[in-house]
C-alpha cells in the first residue's frame, strides 16, 4: 500500500553543520548528535561556497516553484514552510520521495540562480553551484492522525 505523503525537510548550505549547537545526526550513527564546537569548526572550514540564508524574496521564488511544480507533477502539496535556512513540506507523490525532494531541490536551484543573475554559462559558472545541502529528510506518513499532525506543525509551528 502506497504511502499517505511524505514529510521533506532539508536546509540550506552551510547552514546546520556537523557540531552544530542545535544538534545534528550523523549517517550511520544512531541517535541526535550533541554539540561539538571543533567538529563544526572543522565542518565549516571544507565548505565548497558561503552558507545560505535565504531572503524574504528568495523564499517567495523557493515557495512559489515548489508549488508550481507540485502542480505540473500532479502532486498533492498539504503543507509548505520555506524558512531562511530550512524548508518543510509535506506531499503526496506517485514517486520515491528522494527523488521528490531532487527534483525540488534542482527546480528550485534554478530558479534562484536565475533570479540571482546566472543565466549564461560563465556567470554559471562563476556563481553559486550550491543552494542546498545535499540531501535531507525523508519521511514516509502511513497514518491519517500523523499526517494531520505533521501538517499542523508545517503550517503552524515553524
Amino acid at each position: 500500500m502506497p504511502p499517505l505523503a511524505f514529510h521533506l525537510t532539508w536546509t540550506t548550505h552551510g547552514s546546520w553543520l556537523h557540531g552544530d549547537e542545535r544538534n545534528w545526526v550523523e549517517k550511520g550513527v544512531p541517535g541526535i548528535q550533541l554539540p561539538d564546537a571543533k567538529r563544526k569548526a572543522d565542518a565549516a572550514s571544507k565548505l565548497a561556497e558561503a552558507p545560505v540564508e535565504l531572503t524574504t524574496e528568495q523564499r517567495r521564488i523557493v515557495e512559489q516553484t515548489v508549488r508550481d511544480h507540485c502542480r505540473i507533477r500532479g502532486w498533492c502539496l498539504h503543507a509548505l514552510h520555506v524558512g531562511t535556512v530550512h524548508i518543510h513540506l509535506v506531499v503526496t507523490a506517485d514517486s520515491r520521495p528522494e527523488e521528490v525532494m531532487n527534483q525540488l531541490k534542482a527546480w528550485t536551484s534554478r530558479r534562484l540562480s536565475d533570479h540571482a543573475g546566472l543565466h549564461d554559462p560563465v556567470a554559471k559558472k562563476a556563481g553559486r553551484k550550491r543552494w542546498w545541502t545535499e540531501h535531507g529528510s525523508t519521511k514516509w506518513i502511513n497514518d491519517p492522525q500523523y499526517l494531520q499532525n505533521v501538517i499542523i506543525y508545517v503550517k503552524e509551528k515553524q
